[in-house]
């Protein structure tokens, strides 16, 4: 394994492609976890067959842990043994206990994708996307039993575009982390940095996405459709159900002032949208003109029971 050219010994917690970017570029950058803790290999795709986590397919020869749960007894010993200076978490994916907490010598920290106190919890990209928000940002916080409650170390601001998607937006996110946690790190070499409390009075919470949110409701107004559009997309997608039963997946749309089914205008509670990428149910996805050139009853492609 590398030597790595930070001063103090990190472990690295995460599981999805967010997190294994900031790892990959932790690892260009010469700095080397003495470990990685990353979900376990979970079924994946129609076969159901195991496939490890994005952070295990970069990990290479650095040591993996892979609990199934994060409160094991045998699994807090094999982290001890590291010794490590510091827990960096970004998008793991498990509740972390106190114990665990207090391991390392200097504590963890934890990459946030939102401007904390705002959209604490599983899902802060979705969220504030579905919020119709114009500005949302990165935190690196002090991590403290309570749900992304700990002392801000760190945080950048990144604009969002009325038309942002979910996959957008978190690969803007994914990119300013990268030299943000580097800062943060280097603040460690030197001690424990400051951090500033978050305001109690300001806080707001991203529960995760539910199944049944990915529905669209063509009754409710066209922002909310746009904005529940691209908080979803490209995965898991918001769907609708098409007059012949068949689900379609709108991966990108916009607002529209009125206009024909045959354009792509979908009438909503109040105002319209167009719909300008979808995915029909078991192909790929396609531009909303191409697929609707193949659709024989315009005005009979949606349902709205």
């Amino acid at each position: 394994m590398k030597t790595s050219i930070l001063k103090i010994k990190i472990v690295f917690f995460g599981t999805p492609r967010f997190a294994a970017e900031v790892l990959r570029y932790l690892l260009e950058q010469g700095i080397v976890p003495c470990a990685i803790v990353t979900q376990p290999d979970r079924p994946k795709g129609r076969s159901l067959q195991m496939a490890p986590s994005p952070v295990k397919e970069v990990a290479g020869d650095i040591p993996l842990l892979q609990p199934e749960k994060a409160s094991d007894p045998i699994f807090l010993q094999q982290l001890q043994a590291f010794d490590a200076d510091l827990f960096v978490v970004v998008a793991y994916g498990q509740i972390l206990s106190q114990k665990l907490l207090d391991i390392p010598r200097l504590r963890c920290i934890n990459v946030h994708a939102s401007l904390l106190p705002s959209y604490r919890g599983a899902a802060p990209i979705q969220r504030c996307l579905m919020d119709g928000v114009h500005e949302t940002g990165i935190a690196i916080q002090k991590m403290v039993r309570q749900l992304d409650a700990g002392d801000v170390i760190a945080k950048t601001r990144v604009a969002v575009p009325p038309e942002m998607t979910f996959g957008e937006l978190e690969e803007a996110l994914c990119s300013e982390s990268k030299s943000l946690l580097v800062s943060v790190l280097r603040m460690y070499e030197k001690g424990v940095p400051e951090g500033t409390p978050q305001d109690a009075s300001r806080v707001t919470y991203a529960p995760k996405i539910e199944v049944e949110e990915g529905e669209i409701d063509w009754k409710l107004d066209a922002k909310i459709i746009h904005n529940r559009i691209r908080a979803l997309s490209p995965k898991p997608g918001a769907w609708c159900r098409l007059a012949d039963g068949k689900r379609l997946k709108v991966l990108r749309a916009c607002l529209a002032e009125g206009g024909e089914v045959s354009d792509g205008i979908v009438a909503c509670g109040n105002g319209a949208v167009r719909l300008l990428e979808v995915q029909p149910e078991g192909k790929k996805a396609m531009s909303a003109a191409d697929w609707l050139r193949g659709q024989k009853f315009f005005k009979t492609l949606f349902t709205t029971t």
